[in-house]
């Protein structure tokens, strides 16, 4: 054969060997050309990263560069001219605020973005071409070389909100075990972290104008949540709350990752806990009220027509505000019982005030006093407020840019949100509850329900399917929830959260005609060696698909 036309088919076979490999990029970028080739880390990098307000390109890039030091000893020194062997972060007013570019050349990776988040992102995705223990900041084997293979990629995320939702009023997990969730959602860039802080069952966060909330509600009488006469309590003295000072470090925390975080104060339901502590809250405030031991709904809520509950929330607002600089609070109306208000004099006077025989129209009522108080803060105080779906069973007419997190029949709930002109947040039961279990095997733990949601079923749900184009800016993005009824230790916990919350990662990210479940259970599988390396309890039930 003709050396040159050997030599073609040599070339063709590997470009084709190269095209059909999985990079192990999670989430799947929106383009990607892997190319021939490798860029061979120095000893010595040398990085250029154009001007930017407050430096804060360059503060993500030294962050990056001290992972590098730390895992392989790599150096790096900053210059104002790229060469050989060059890191170079450039500015692209065209490339979306969290998107970047990335090429990875023999000689040189460039970087293109328009703000810190798209550097961050694309280094996330850079980070994944290397050694896994960079990822996990790890100790890289002496004299191991770092080869990132040549690759063309231009990306941007189809969801400006990719979330993950843990609820710590039922069992509490610190700080350490928040941020290590908040490392693990930077990596696979999502960048929304809901706190649900407040329950029935327990209150995890000082506010200062009310310390009964941290010397009252956040204790119990039992870690197991009773459940009939199949679980019952155990009697151990059980709780924790975050101080304000947790919290700021947290926010900071999170900041630095891209990650902002949205908390949550549930109320007028899912409210024992605080009644415990100011029963002058609730509708019958000369009865005894205790943090509750059991799981379920309780119908002691508080008592939205009394002037105290009004000031109490505007107070926690204030509080909140302070503490959180995402421009949004979710103030939960989640499977609120009226059965209290029905036979509370107070509820009784407030719904004829307003005008109204249905009492589920006093939970708007009381939000609408709430939102309106916010509305006249100054602007930079200001909060947009969230609420679970149920909100759309009530006059929601007389409130102004609320965001619904559709989670109850959410494909049709976040359908009435869009079409009543609210922004929605997509968080469906079935199959984004990821508390729940991941298989029918013995093994799995105990979770909420009898159902389970394997990787492939929350990897295949489909956000948004089949809405008019009319109401597709309505729906900002995608949320995954973990409920603890069951689940107190942190093992659990990472257990049943991962490999699921990645599918949901990917959804958020990635847009749907490059999705794709075989392809993904490749990549993902890929990413064993960091999930061990960190010490990440998982389900490792996930295989690769021949």
């Amino acid at each position: 054969m003709n050396k040159i036309v050997l030599t073609i088919l040599m070339l063709c076979s590997a470009l084709f060997a190269v095209a059909q490999k999985q990079l192990p990029l999670i989430p799947q970028p929106q383009n990607v050309i892997a190319k021939t080739g490798t860029f061979a880390m120095p000893k010595k990098l040398l990085v250029c990263v154009a001007d930017y307000e407050n430096d804060s390109l360059k503060m993500v890039v030294d962050r990056f560069a001290l992972q590098l030091k730390e895992s392989a000893g790599v150096k790096t020194k900053y210059t104002k001219y790229p060469t050989r062997s060059v890191m170079d972060v450039r500015l692209n007013p065209n490339i979306k605020p969290e998107g970047y570019r990335l090429e990875v050349e023999n000689e040189a990776i460039i970087i293109e973005v328009s703000s810190p988040a798209g550097v961050f992102y694309a280094l996330q995705t850079l980070k994944q071409l290397m050694p896994k223990e960079i990822m996990a900041g790890a100790a890289l084997a002496a004299k191991a070389k770092i080869e990132v293979p040549c690759v063309s990629i231009a990306d941007e995320p189809l969801y400006g909100w990719r979330g993950f939702m843990l609820d710590e009023g039922r069992h509490f997990f610190g700080k350490d075990e928040v941020k290590r969730i908040i490392d693990l959602m930077a990596t696979y860039k999502m960048n929304r972290f809901h706190w649900h802080l407040t329950e029935d069952q327990g209150w995890r966060i000082e506010i200062k104008k009310y310390p009964k909330l941290t010397e009252v509600a956040a204790w119990r009488n039992t870690k197991k949540l009773g459940w009939g006469d199949e679980y019952p309590t155990d009697g151990e003295h059980y709780g924790g709350f975050y101080t304000q000072e947790d919290i700021r470090e947290v926010v900071a925390y999170a900041k630095e990752r891209f990650v902002e975080i949205l908390p949550e104060i549930d109320m007028p339901g899912h409210f024992q806990a605080a009644l415990a502590a100011y029963p002058e809250l609730s509708c019958t405030p000369d009865e005894k009220h205790e943090v509750w031991l059991s799981q379920g709904v309780s119908a002691d809520v508080m008592n939205v027509a009394a002037p105290a509950a009004v000031q109490f929330t505007k107070d926690v607002v204030d509080e909140l505000t302070a503490l959180f600089p995402f421009g949004y609070i979710h103030l939960g109306g989640d499977e609120c019982p009226t059965h209290k208000w029905e036979h509370n004099d107070l509820c009784k006077q407030r719904l004829a005030a307003i005008g109204s025989t249905n009492f589920r129209d006093l939970q708007t009522d009381f939000y609408k006093q709430v939102q309106d108080y916010i509305l006249a803060k100054p602007k930079a105080e200001q909060r947009k407020l969230i609420f679970w779906n149920e909100m759309l069973h009530g006059n929601t007419a007389e409130l102004k840019d609320i965001t619904v997190m559709a989670w109850i029949g959410a494909d049709n709930a976040a359908r009435v949100a869009a079409e009543r002109g609210f922004d929605n947040i997509l968080s469906p039961q079935i199959p984004y509850y990821i508390n729940r279990r991941q298989s029918t095997e013995p093994t799995e733990p105990r979770s909420q329900g009898h159902g389970h949601e394997t990787l492939e079923r929350v990897y295949s749900y489909v956000p948004a399917k089949g809405i008019a184009p009319e109401l597709l800016p309505r729906y900002k993005g995608v949320q995954a929830n973990f409920w603890t009824e069951y689940v107190f230790d942190n093992e659990t916990l990472e257990y049943l959260t991962f490999p699921r919350l990645i599918a949901v990662a990917e959804a958020g990210w990635t847009v749907q005609s490059q999705r794709d479940y075989a392809k993904f259970v490749e990549r993902l599988n890929q990413h064993v060696p960091f999930f061990d390396l960190i010490k990440l309890s998982y389900g490792k039930h996930v295989v690769p698909v021949k």
